[in-house]
């Protein structure tokens, strides 16, 4: 098939698209590479699958030296005119936006950057989809959207209407959104909450990334809620595996759906909610612990009270995508953190 994945600079993005183009798909791969983080990371995932660094930056079609079904183009999701062009050209069967203005803490500083890039260019995605024929739109939710609740684990079938942050207002109007547009206009849409997914490559604004350079640089380590965070950590090839099953099923309409006693994760419109994570929480302190061990050092810790924006627990109910497509997670945080200190030791 033919697929766009938005974010193919990002980490979820860049792990989704090559293996879309290993398994013979037709991938149009779309980034801004704005410099919310390091760009040298994104240009660095960007090479490891083919795409010449060069040639991305000039804003043309990039052909992946690697994978002779990928090519990546810089471009702009609020840039309504480039984007309608884009699908006029290509005539897309399946969207995978994994594009976003993601982190909780830096929303409480730049709001307007995630409404730009979460809502508007959400939109134009969407009104894309509905003007050229996509057959389904997978989108990248987030755990964010649970927001004060403490009914754990998660479940799609929560309330989720008291964020506590811009990040997960604008992730909680995305699954609106889509649900409007699969009302209309019937086109298939899924949303994925993703549960802090971590692994080489990762963002560096995340945990681990933090944790492991600050313990090589021997520097103090922040701990916040003094250490008793739980975070339900899922390894990038885990989430990657699940976006893809989900992609290649289109939800369609659930008859036994009732407006009586509405299930917010599914409807009669061709609809769908997931969570997507390990269904296992971590303790930030164990967490830490397996990076010890991976570096083979200790942290000196800081432990600090809970920053605003932050939850004390996530936990992903996937009862559902286990149910609906088999998912099934298999690396352990020790396997992950491993995997990610080898390759922060080599890129760095």
């Amino acid at each position: 098939m033919k697929i766009l994945v938005t974010g193919t600079a990002g980490f979820i993005g860049s792990f989704t698209a090559s293996r879309l183009a290993r398994r013979g798909d037709e991938v149009i791969g779309l980034d801004s590479i704005n410099d919310y983080y390091d760009i040298n990371i994104k240009y660095g995932r960007l090479k490891k699958y083919g795409i010449n660094r060069s040639k991305a930056e000039e804003g043309e079609y990039v052909q992946s030296a690697k994978y002779p079904t990928y090519r990546f183009k810089r471009m702009n999701l609020e840039n309504r005119a480039d984007l309608d062009q884009l699908f006029s050209e290509q005539n897309f069967d399946m969207v995978c936006h994994l594009a976003a203005q993601a982190g909780v803490r830096y929303s409480l500083t730049h709001p307007h950057a995630y409404i730009d890039s979460n809502i508007i260019g959400f939109l134009n995605l969407l009104e894309c989809c509905r003007h050229h024929g996509v057959k389904h739109l997978v989108y990248a939710s987030s755990s964010s959207v649970y927001g004060l609740n403490e009914k754990y684990p998660f479940s799609t079938g929560d309330n989720v209407d008291h964020p506590i942050s811009l990040y997960a207002a604008t992730k909680k109007s995305n699954e609106l959104m889509a649900h409007t547009y699969s009302h209309l206009y019937d086109i298939p849409t899924t949303g994925l909450r993703f549960f802090t997914v971590y692994g080489p490559w990762g963002r560096p604004d995340m945990a681990l990334f933090i944790f492991t350079k600050a313990i090589l640089e021997d520097r103090t380590i922040d701990v916040f809620n003094h250490g008793r965070m739980k975070r339900d950590f899922t390894y990038i090839d885990d989430i990657v595996t699940g976006v893809i099953t989900v992609l290649d099923k289109p939800p369609q309409g659930d008859s036994a759906w009732s407006g009586k006693d509405p299930d917010p994760s599914r409807s009669r419109a061709p609809y769908r909610l997931y969570n997507i994570g390990n269904n296992s929480p971590v303790e930030l302190m164990e967490f830490i612990e397996a990076i010890e061990k991976a570096l083979g050092r200790n942290a000196t810790k800081n432990f600090l009270p809970m920053q605003p924006g932050d939850v004390p627990a996530t936990w992903a109910d996937v009862d559902d995508l286990v149910k609906d497509f088999g998912y099934a997670p298999s690396i352990t945080i020790q396997e992950g953190v491993d995997r990610f200190v080898k390759w922060y030791m080599d890129f760095f």
